[in-house]
This record gives C-alpha cells, structure tokens and sequence, in this order.
C-alpha cells in the first residue's frame, strides 16, 4: 500500500491516507488491572513517533496490540492500512518489531541470525546476506560475526537482537516497531542505533519507538505522545511539548529545610525538579521578570529564603515531571 508521506511535526491537516498508524479508545485489561483506558494516536508516514511514559503506563501494551500480539478489549487500531484485529496477516506482512528483550538463536552465529531473519522476512538470500553484512557493521559485531551467539556478552547479545529486529525493515511501506530499543545500550550502540533510525525514515519507513530515555526522544521524534496510567497525557513536537508545560525553568536555592518545605508546599504541582539533600526546587516559567518576581515574593516575601536562582530552557524531563504521576525519571 503506497502512503503520501508528510515529513512534518505538526498532526494538523493530515488525512487519513497519510496515516502509517492510527489507533481510537484502545482499552486493555488484565482482570481488574486496567492498563489501556483509550488510546488515541495519529501517527504520520515517514516519521518517528515516540511513546514516553513511566513503567507501567502502557507503552509495551499499546506496541503488543498494535503489532498484533495482543488483541484490545475496546477500541479500533490500523496499522499500514490493515485493521490489526481483522487482517493480522496483512499488518504482520508490512512491520517489523524489536522487543526489549534479546531473542536470538543461541547456537547460530551472528551472521547466521541475521541471514535467517532476512529470509524470514522476504529478502532473496543475496539481499539476506548483503543486509547482515550491513547491520553487522553498523552495530559494531563484524568480527564477531561467525562466532555463535551463544558465546556473545549481553550487550552484544542486545545488538545482535536489534539488528535481527532490522534486516527486513527496508522500504517505504515498512512500519518499524521498537519497543525500548536502547535499554541497556552503551553509548556508541545507543547511538548507532539512532543513525539506523534516521535511515529507515530517510528511506521512507514509519518508526514508532517507546523509550524511558528523555534525551533520545528528543533527538529522534518529530512527535511525542506521553502516556501515563494507560492514557496519552500530551502529545506534540518536543519543542510545542516544552513550550506548552512551560518554555523555562526557574531553578531555587534555598537557604535552609525550613524554607525548602515551605517553597514547596506553596508552590505544588508547578514544581518539576526537587533536591531535598541540596535544597533546590525547579519550577516551570514563561520566564519574564514578573512572573519569577512573582514566585520570590510568593515563598520568600522576607528576602531570606532563596538564596539564590536561575533560569534554564525547559527539557523533556520537565515535560515528564510535569505530566506523570512517577515523578521519578527511569533511565536516568
């Protein structure tokens, strides 16, 4: 099925031709656990589309029902065009899916992985071989590679399952799933990692990535949904997502315990950054002389409190802290 592709971060405007992933009120639960309550998402061909979220907030469940894995107790959900309930064949023929958990052929090499993947997948057996000799090098395993995987170390195992996840993720129609794909990474494969992902939609591919790295949302995603308690909270670009949950962040010293508790008492919800060891709140801003003004006078009328403050952009991580209830940033 051939897609218009809209290279561009803003939803607005798209039509649903234009659509590699588009998902309504998917509801999932597991007895009395509720863990999709209605998920909503658009996501555009030929772009990368980030899920970030706590653990437990949905993510892996959404990309399970999306890829067909798991059926949803309510809701609707195409994928490339097929419905993922009624036409499972049709949605597993146009994806590719990488899991967060290494699942390779321990008694194969790596080569011998990767070239059976590559057939499974549709590829002549020269395009099979010439696609392994390809991910072998970009994930760093060439000399590795006529070893069997049994023998790799778990980083390299995690590589070798990334690759494998990726010799049939070639073409435009391909919509490529990666569920927490960089888990455990250093920082040379994390990156390598990225660069095949600006590959795939460079080519024309849809990548749906889930992640608890802020900084790789950031660098890769054209749009964001944040989910938390199985619902999307926010979604937008990174930049409309900072801009929306305060374009700034005023950073505050505090000048004792005293003063710590009652600033963030005052201040509630609207502090997105604590230190209690350090004494130091962030707070979201627009970042103008009148309101940080306003937020002194507001918890240190006396002069004595705050000793002393800063603003900085606001980040991904205030976004996160701002939206989510975990208040606590994993992968960090």
């Amino acid at each position: 099925m051939a897609y218009a592709v809209e290279r561009t971060s803003h939803a607005e405007g798209i039509t649903v031709d234009d659509l590699a992933i588009e998902a309504t009120g998917l509801t999932k639960s597991y007895g009395k656990l509720k863990v999709l309550t209605g998920v909503d998402l658009r996501v555009p061909a030929g772009t990368v589309f980030c899920l970030l979220g706590p653990n437990g907030a949905g993510k892996t469940t959404t990309v399970r029902i999306l890829t067909t894995l798991t059926r949803p107790d309510g809701g609707t959900a195409r994928v490339a065009g097929h419905d993922v309930v009624r036409e499972r064949a049709k949605v597993r023929a146009s994806i590719s899916l990488t899991g967060q958990y290494a699942a390779v052929d321990e008694l194969q090499t790596g080569a011998e992985n990767l070239r059976m993947t590559g057939r499974l997948s549709g590829l002549s057996r020269r395009d099979a071989h010439r696609r392994a000799d390809e991910l072998l090098e970009r994930f760093g395993l060439t000399a590795a590679a006529h070893r069997r995987a049994g023998q790799y170390s778990g980083g390299m195992r995690r590589r070798l399952d990334l690759a494998a996840g990726l010799t049939g993720a070639i073409g435009p129609a391909t919509v490529v799933f990666l569920d927490e794909p960089t888990t455990g990474l250093d920082l040379t494969s994390r990156q390598a990692m990225w660069e095949v992902v600006d590959e795939l939609v460079g080519s024309g591919a849809t990548v749906l990535l889930t992640t608890q790295y802020l900084e790789e949302a950031d660098r890769l995603a054209a749009r964001i949904a944040v989910v938390d308690h199985g619902r999307v909270v926010a979604e937008g670009s990174p930049a409309e997502l900072k801009r929306r949950f305060g374009d700034q962040r005023l950073d505050l010293d505090l000048a004792d315990q005293a003063a710590f508790e009652t600033a963030l008492a005052l201040l509630g919800a609207r502090v997105v950054q604590r230190d209690e060891a350090r004494l130091t709140l962030g707070v979201t801003t627009d970042g103008s002389a009148a309101h940080v003004r306003s937020v002194l006078d507001e918890i240190d009328p006396s002069g004595a409190g705050v000793r002393r403050f800063s603003l900085h952009s606001a980040t991904l991580d205030d976004v996160f802290l701002s939206l989510t209830s975990s208040k606590e940033l994993a992968g960090v």
